[in-house]
């Protein structure tokens, strides 16, 4: 039985990469036809399009999980959080080993810095406020929808600035253009608008299906290994959720364009610093609990390191690979909890 739910978890990965390269592809030739900056292009639409999964799965998992409150805020919780840690993590180490077997390990990456800036801002004061939800008590009622509602306008006022950057990066340079032909242009259909946007809906729903097929699969091997669904949530869920964007910032960092390597990456932390947080603070499951606070402080202090790295300007992937020291640390911490 517990081979089977692994084959369900392989499965369900599969699909949700098949989507998201689906999607990435068809959005770089969006952007290159409405001239859009790589910065909006990685850091909104390809952030959001990729984060989907990570969205879809505590939302699914909450409203139509199972019959156990406790186990679906479980999950819920588990995969808010855990997408952000593995974002600025795992993830960020992954692109220094591949851009130090590549340039050299003291090689500076190039990111366009006022949006890598603009991201992890905005990403620390959200999850800061997220952070404190967690030790205000629940009595009186509404606090922590205010709060939540604080985090939606954040939200909204990013994508603002971002959408107002654009066109500035473009003059600059900074413009996107499509990596590969259109997938469905195998298809022998003429290239259009309406085919990117039909292969963007087909790379949606391969990502939303395959979030749904990942909570049923996390559900079985909980029950069958008697380990904690949020720990399993913090781990396994986001691992699998978040290699659309580790996929796609390693081919982006190989071809050059740090930019939509680097924004595809802090454009999705904001996303899930935000919204989901937002959502997550909702939740009775959202307490100072031991494995929750580990995350949350892990995520800040590596968002924080990162920041400084840019201001430096050394974000080099030897320095970067203190991201990935910080995953293995938090791993150390939870799994034997």
């Amino acid at each position: 039985m517990l081979l089977l739910d692994t084959a369900l978890l392989l499965l369900a990965l599969v699909i949700i990469l098949a989507g998201a390269e689906l999607f990435t592809n068809s959005l770089e030739h969006v952007g290159q036809r409405y001239q859009l900056s790589e910065g909006l292009v990685g850091s909104v639409f390809a952030a959001v399009a990729t984060a989907l999964p990570e969205t879809v799965v505590p939302v699914i998992a909450v409203f139509f999980g199972g019959s156990d409150r406790t186990v679906r805020e479980g999950i819920g919780v588990g995969a808010i959080l855990g997408s952000p840690l593995m974002l600025i993590t795992l993830a960020m180490a992954l692109i220094a080993l591949v851009t130090g077997l590549k340039r050299g390990w003291n090689v500076e990456l190039k990111p366009e810095l006022s949006g890598l800036l603009r991201d992890l801002g905005y990403f620390l004061v959200a999850y800061a406020i997220a952070f404190l939800g967690l030790f205000v008590p629940r009595e009186p009622a509404g606090i922590h929808a205010v709060a939540g509602f604080c985090l939606v306008f954040l939200y909204t006022f990013y994508v603002y600035n971002t959408v107002r950057a654009s066109a500035a990066l473009v003059h600059r340079g900074h413009g996107t253009t499509a990596g590969a032909a259109l997938h469905l242009k195998h298809t022998k259909l003429p290239h259009a608008l309406a085919l990117e946007l039909v292969q963007l809906v087909i790379g949606l729903a391969f990502i939303v299906g395959g979030a749904k097929l990942f909570i049923t699969g996390v559900e079985h091997v909980a029950a069958a290994t008697g380990i904690s669904v949020l720990v399993l949530s913090l781990i396994i869920i986001p691992v699998a959720t978040e290699m659309p964007e580790k996929f796609n910032s390693i081919l982006w960092v190989r071809r050059g364009k740090d930019t939509l390597a680097f924004g595809n990456l802090t454009g999705a932390m904001v996303f899930q610093g935000t919204l989901l947080p937002a959502f997550g603070l909702q939740l009775a499951g959202w307490t100072p609990d031991h494995d929750v606070v580990w995350t949350m402080g892990i995520t800040i202090a590596m968002a924080l390191w990162t920041l400084l790295l840019a201001l430096r300007r050394r974000l080099t992937p030897v320095a970067l690979l203190v991201n990935g020291v910080a995953y293995m640390l938090f791993f150390l911490l939870i799994v034997p909890h």
